[in-house]
């Protein structure tokens, strides 16, 4: 089988060579590419001889095909990316004022405590809270309403401060 594979597999390069280069950013991707498909191929047509691929030449295109794929799956775009942006420090007052708002929420009566760790995990439409929590709708809106003024006492923000200002 080795020699057969291999014969094959010669015939084939200047093919995936041709549609490689057609495909990859770069001559040099295509060679990589191309031989990366080849050794898959080779390892493939050793490995699994009672699986026998009816049409090599297709099976190898589409083998490069995916194989391309997955390479931009896998390639991480770093362009434009300063070095002194590469390891920015989170904001230090937003993480202060969230864990402020956390300890806040926690003296919250339990049920409203609840509904706002929920909408902390990203849950905000109260149509979801109330199939969540199992309560009406009209419940969790009250209930959030009261939870939200709560906090704006508690945390020193004017009545009408926005719901975003809490977090």
């Amino acid at each position: 089988m080795q020699q057969s594979a291999s014969t094959d597999l010669t015939a084939l390069m200047p093919v995936l060579t041709r549609v490689a280069r057609h495909i990859a950013d770069t001559p040099e991707d295509a060679q990589d590419l191309t031989q990366e498909v080849l050794l898959k191929l080779w390892l493939r047509l050793n490995r699994h001889e009672e699986e026998r691929v009816d049409s090599l030449r297709s099976y190898a295109l589409t083998a490069l095909r995916n194989q391309m794929r997955q390479g931009l799956r896998n390639r991480h775009e770093t362009e434009g990316i300063e070095d002194d942006t590469a390891g920015i420090m989170p904001d230090v007052f937003a993480c202060l004022a969230l864990a402020e708002a956390r300890k806040m929420i926690d003296k919250l009566p339990a049920e409203q405590a609840l509904l706002m760790r929920l909408v902390l995990t990203g849950e905000t439409s109260p149509v979801d809270l109330a199939r969540h929590t199992g309560w009406p709708t009209g419940t969790v809106m009250s209930r959030l309403s009261r939870a939200r003024a709560q906090l704006r006492r508690d945390m020193g923000l004017a009545p009408d401060a926005p719901v975003n200002a809490l977090l």
